[in-house]
């Protein structure tokens, strides 16, 4: 827990012992002297989440000293070795933070020293994602109770976002509700479109709790499904179960999203598939592991497989769940089946 508005060291979460915040910030300051850094500066941010921040305020951490949190930009830099020579600072720094630090010194970007260590989640980082899935999977259940024909899109979003509100999401990242041949749109916004039966739906929500973030995509369809529907949508599903097997330790991050591409080529569909399949997910909504063939998964990496097909003008679908590498495989968070519903009227 953070010192409260003081200079005083950050002494660790609750309950944390030399493998929790403590034995981090050993690994920060390990690859802070790797990237000649002499100190770090956060301000709230995954980054400043990552190390025990909450709230406001501002994050510093050098070789020697304390991890300490402070309320302004000043406090900040009055905690920096005046020798230093290289200062770390938040991506998410805003300009007039930078001028208030007045440093004089050369800067990196903290995330230098901090992404690699946030690659493998640690047992706690797991258990809160698996805990923000699960409320995400509350709500897509629960979706299934309602009565969509007659509705908007709109107004079933709205609907879905008190619903993620209710289990404790602290921000609602995306929210989509698309019907019909709004399924076929990548990245939809959810209109005054009136849900109708042989409608297709397309229903995702990615939040943040606990400062963890999730993506559970599922597909529905009212009444019936429109025509040629189901045989679309078992190829994506196909794909999502190729690439969930390639979620190993050894084997490059790149492999879910080629290996998905690979069944939907296959399929017929390929000129239709998304342009991404797969992403890393923390801290952020996308983060590493990078679907590039220089990064491999290691145990605790987590990422979001999410293969789509879109026929423009007709229809689409997308699922997206959150998946752990475990040290013997991959490790679904999401327990709610893809499988197409078919909701009545």
């Amino acid at each position: 827990m953070l010192a409260a508005r003081t200079h005083h060291e950050v002494d660790s979460r609750a309950g944390d012992d030399r493998t929790g915040l403590n034995g981090m910030i050993e690994d920060v300051r390990a690859g802070m002297a790797e990237a000649g850094a002499d100190a770090l500066v956060l301000r709230p941010s995954p980054d400043f989440r990552y190390l025990g921040g909450r709230g406001g305020g501002y994050l510093v951490l050098t070789p020697d000293g304390p991890l300490s949190t402070v309320d302004a930009p000043a406090e900040a830099a009055a905690l920096i070795p005046s020798s230093a020579r290289r200062v770390a600072v938040d991506p998410e720094m805003r300009a007039s933070e930078l001028f208030a630090l007045r440093l004089d010194t050369e800067l990196m970007l903290a995330s230098a020293v901090l992404a690699p260590l946030r690659l493998r989640k640690r047992p706690e980082e797991v258990a809160a994602m698996r805990r923000a899935t699960s409320a995400a999977d509350a709500v897509l259940l629960s979706a299934r109770q309602l009565t969509w024909f007659g509705a908007t899109e709109r107004a079933m979003a709205f609907r879905l976002r008190a619903m993620l509100a209710e289990t404790g999401c602290e921000d609602v990242i995306s929210l989509v509700v698309a019907a019909g041949e709004h399924t076929a749109v990548a990245a939809h916004t959810p209109c005054e479109r009136v849900i109708n039966p042989g409608d297709a739906l397309l229903v995702s929500v990615c939040g943040r709790w606990d400062g963890y973030c999730t993506e559970v995509a599922r597909v529905f369809a009212v009444a019936e499904p429109p025509d040629d529907f189901e045989a679309m949508y078992s190829v994506v599903l196909s794909a999502q179960h190729a690439a969930l097997e390639a979620v190993r330790p050894g084997v490059p991050a790149s492999e879910p999203a080629r290996i998905a591409g690979e069944v939907i080529d296959g399929s017929g569909y390929g000129h239709y598939a998304a342009g991404r399949q797969a992403r890393g997910i923390g801290l952020s909504p996308d983060e590493g592991p990078r679907p590039v063939p220089d990064e491999v998964f290691s145990p605790g990496m987590t990422v979001c497989l999410e293969p789509a097909i879109f026929l423009p003008e007709l229809f689409g679908a997308r699922v997206a769940d959150v998946v752990v590498c475990g040290s013997h495989g991959p490790e679904p968070l999401s327990l709610s089946s893809p499988s197409l519903h078919v909701m009545d009227r």
